[in-house]
C-alpha cells in the first residue's frame, strides 16, 4: 500500500501548537501537533512510531473541557521525528470541536491576509 504524503492533502492544514498523547501497538508516547485539519493532523516528538500503524490521540486544547479525542487514526507517513495521522474514528464530539477548532484557525487565517499585521506585531493565528 502506498503511504500518503504530506503533500497529498485533502483539506489544507493549519498551523497549531498543541500537546498530544498518543498509543499504539507497540508503543505510546507524548508529542506536538504541529499542523491540524478536518481528517488529520502532524506529530512531533522523540518516540519511534511506524507507518501504517493505527493509534488512538487526545490532543489537549488550550480548554482542557474541549480537548479531541481520536479514537482511531493511523499513522500515513514518518519523517525523522514527524508523523502524519490520518482521523479514522472520532465520537460526535470530538468531531464538533474539531469542526470549531479548525473553523477558528481558518478565520484567523482569512484574517491575517485581509488585515496584515504591522512590522513588529504578532500574526493573529493563535498557537498555544
Amino acid at each position: 500500500m502506498a503511504q500518503t504524503t504530506p503533500d497529498a492533502r485533502a483539506y489544507h492544514r493549519y498551523p497549531v501548537i498543541y500537546p498530544v498523547i498518543f498509543g499504539g501497538a507497540p508503543f505510546v508516547g507524548e508529542g506536538t501537533v504541529s499542523d491540524l485539519s478536518l481528517t488529520g493532523c502532524s506529530i512531533v516528538c522523540d518516540q519511534a512510531v511506524l507507518a501504517d500503524s493505527y493509534v488512538k490521540l487526545s490532543v489537549i486544547l488550550p480548554d482542557p473541557t474541549m480537548s479531541l479525542f481520536i479514537e482511531l487514526g493511523k499513522i500515513r507517513w514518518v519523517r525523522e521525528q514527524t508523523f502524519g495521522v490520518e482521523f479514522i474514528r472520532l465520537p460526535t464530539i470530538t468531531r464538533d470541536r474539531l469542526d470549531r477548532v479548525v473553523w477558528e484557525q481558518l478565520t484567523a487565517l482569512l484574517e491575517t491576509r485581509t488585515n496584515p499585521a504591522s512590522p513588529g506585531e504578532p500574526p493573529l493565528i493563535h498557537r498555544f
